[in-house]
């Protein structure tokens, strides 16, 4: 195989979609990982908030 077809069936996805539809999914992309730090950071507060209540009824159980 010669080197120039090699590298044209080397195109990558950026290179064979187009543009907007390219930069459509990075948004998307973009969009999920911030939800999704969103809902981790949501879950990491709501841990936090269980775990001070069971201390604090632990601690009311001890008195």
């Amino acid at each position: 195989m010669s080197k120039k077809k090699k590298q044209e069936a080397e195109l990558t996805l950026k290179n064979s979609i187009n543009e907007n539809i390219f930069q459509q999914l990075k948004n998307k992309k973009e969009e999920l990982e911030k939800e999704e730090a969103v809902k981790k950071e949501e879950e990491r507060v709501k841990k936090a908030e269980e775990k001070r209540i069971r201390e604090k009824i632990r601690a009311l159980k001890n008195c």
